[in-house]
């Protein structure tokens, strides 16, 4: 089986960016059609029209993001799932206030013909340590 991490780490980092500079297009290019997603949100399933509206017209933008901790599994040739933790900032669509998050996110990729594509995607909370240093940032 082939190990493409580097090849889907830098997908998954393109998918982050296409966010931050609301270039939707790509976005949805390395979107399958249709996808899940997973937050604090509930469970949504969406077609690439959804997506477009998400992302151009929903109440939150990601500003800037930082990926790390990127582990990927191939459960076969074509699949995979990525898992990672990331800082983000967001900001209320149109103001200039900032959010701050850490989470651990999770993506699931497949090949669509020459093609890595994302199924799903999940984020959660990261955990906050209690007592001592450990997982702080």
């Amino acid at each position: 089986m082939q190990d493409n991490s580097h090849e889907l780490f830098a997908l998954e980092k393109k998918f982050w960016q296409s966010m931050v500079d609301t270039d939707t297009d790509t976005a949805i290019e390395l979107l399958h059609e249709p996808a899940f997603m997973v937050s604090s949100h509930g469970s949504m399933k969406f077609d690439h029209a959804g997506y477009r509206k998400m992302a151009e017209q929903g109440t939150m933008v990601v500003k800037s993001f930082k990926l790390s901790e990127m582990e990927a599994t191939f459960p076969s040739d074509g699949a995979a799932v990525l898992s990672y933790k990331v800082h983000q900032i967001l900001s209320p669509r149109g103001k200039s206030e900032k959010v701050e998050q850490h989470m651990t996110d999770t993506s699931t990729w497949i090949r669509d013909g020459d093609a890595w594509r994302c199924v799903m995607h999940t984020e959660a909370p990261a955990p906050t340590a209690k007592g001592g240093d450990a997982g702080q940032r």
